[in-house]
């Protein structure tokens, strides 16, 4: 299957989030910001800025009883057996505006009892992705898509070993969550998305009281760089203007994150430069001609882009080392499966699963019969109002008030490598308290990890790409049961 890639340079600053769209048929592959870039007009007066106040006019906390148990899911189609509960449904975010955001919750399983583990969050980015399709079913959740997009797998590496894992599916228009306001599909923006997670995450928290008091962790990947510290800040504000604990949160952990743009960019090249994907005479002239935090690109920048970015017709920038789908058929039969072998056209097998009418009935999703076909990111969504240049004013406020802030990064991912996570964090001007060090599991290198002051720390996971949790799930489960429980990971 050709990819078409078409670039548009719209505001230098966020040549990062926008300098590609990808068509991958009929479903997209999570990959922030090439949405964003084709919804943005040039002509617009598009907000960017490094830092904004959390909203400061929060809905008050709604709940019909007896919601909870109308979630509950009995059984997925085509789903083994499994012995934790699951839920799914609808949580209103704006009466008024009849906008309602999706989720789909897991329990802990195994040896890990619901109560005795803490709540994590996973939201996935794009602007526009759904956590639904990537971080539920492709990567972290309890069960992986067969090939005839009939057949759900168990994850036996998922993170529901470690926490109860709740998935979002936002802002509306993303997935299954909606609105019958039109405007709010051509004004989304990074403040708008911070306000609705945060109302969601409060009307969630009146259906499962439970989780109330709950430690409580935040996590994503990629564009959720900046949704998840955003939600987090919200909290970190309102815990604080209330002065008590009206959310129990202890950490993040964002991975392969758009973090900086200023950082972002030049990461991104370095990254190529040093995996032999452009020439090093090309990361000079880069270094030379582009300043990304300028207002516009010079000439010369932008020529010596236009080069080096043919790179993206070459090589699957996701993981550099992994062949792309070039057949997404559907099977009869499902192929023979394995979790510890990423399948390329898994995304394809989630598209056609998510829009069976009885798995939709199943999740209870898709009550209001949207007028478009689920996807895994979003073509209903039109424009990107407003966005943060950077989250490092948040990190700084996370690390000054003791949350643990662990940023991640596979390793061979180009589109937010660890180049730019590295640059990123260098921009923090944090003291190192340990230098650079492999850590392992089974006896094997999963990838160096370095700790920071003020619960600062910084993790690579060895052989994988964006979408950590689906090359390398052993690895990302190992990743995700240290962050919560706070042993060191071990080193020999």
């Amino acid at each position: 299957m050709e990819i078409k890639t078409t670039r548009f340079i719209l505001l230098p600053a966020l040549l990062f989030i926008l300098f590609r769209v990808q068509t991958f048929g009929k479903t997209h592959r999570e990959a922030d910001y090439h949405h964003l870039k084709a919804r943005l007009n040039p002509q617009s007066n598009v907000e960017r800025s490094s830092y904004f106040p959390a909203f400061d006019a929060p809905a008050k906390p709604s709940n019909k009883k007896g919601l909870k148990e109308k979630d509950r899911i009995d059984r997925l189609p085509g789903q083994p057996h499994v012995g934790f509960k699951q839920y799914g449904g609808y949580i209103t975010i704006n009466e008024t505006a009849g906008r309602a955001f999706f989720y789909y919750f897991v329990e802990a399983q195994g040896r890990k009892k619901p109560e005795d583990v803490p709540l994590l969050l996973w939201l996935n980015g794009g602007p526009g992705c759904s956590s639904l399709a990537y971080g539920a079913f492709q990567e972290l959740g309890p069960f992986r898509v067969g090939s005839d997009g009939k057949t759900l797998f168990n994850n036996r590496f998922a993170w529901n070993y470690v926490a109860n894992v709740l998935f979002l599916e936002s802002p509306a228009g993303v997935g299954f969550s909606y609105s019958n306001t039109t405007s709010d599909f051509v004004s989304g923006g990074d403040r708008k998305t911070a306000a609705d997670n945060y109302i969601f995450l409060l009307n969630w928290l009146e259906r499962f009281p439970e989780y109330k008091n709950r430690d409580f962790y935040i996590s994503g990947e990629s564009y959720a760089g900046h949704y998840v510290p955003q939600l987090a800040h919200n909290i970190v504000y309102h815990n604080k203007k209330a002065n008590r604990t009206i959310i129990n949160l202890k950490g993040i952990l964002i991975g392969n994150a758009v973090i900086n743009d200023a950082t972002d960019d030049p990461g991104m090249y370095d990254y190529f430069g040093t995996h032999a994907l452009i020439s090093p005479e090309t990361v000079k002239k880069i270094h030379k001609f582009c300043n990304f935090s300028a207002a516009e690109l010079s000439a010369n920048c932008q020529n010596i882009l236009s080069v080096a970015d043919g790179v993206f017709d070459e090589v699957d920038i996701y993981n550099i080392y992994y062949p792309r789908c070039f057949d997404d058929s559907l099977t009869s039969v499902p192929k023979q499966f394995s979790i510890l072998e990423f399948d390329e056209c898994s995304e394809y097998y989630g598209h056609s699963y998510f829009n069976h009418p009885n798995v939709q009935e199943a999740l209870h999703a898709n009550v209001t019969k949207i007028p478009y076909d689920w996807q895994p990111c979003s073509d209903v969504l039109q424009n990107w109002t407003d966005w943060q240049s950077t989250v490092l004013p948040f990190l700084k406020e996370f690390l000054a008030n003791g949350l643990k802030v662990w940023i991640f990064s596979g390793d061979v991912d180009g589109r937010v490598p660890v180049t730019g996570s590295q640059y990123a964090i260098e921009a923090l001007n944090v003291s190192i308290v340990t230098p650079w060090q492999p850590w392992y599991r089974d006896l094997e290198v999963g990838g160096y990890v370095q700790i920071y002051q003020d619960n600062l720390t910084f993790v690579t996971v060895r052989g994988a790409g964006h979408q950590v949790p689906s090359y390398k799930p052993d690895r990302a489960l190992s990743l995700i049961s240290h962050f919560i429980s706070g042993i060191p990971f071990p080193n020999h």
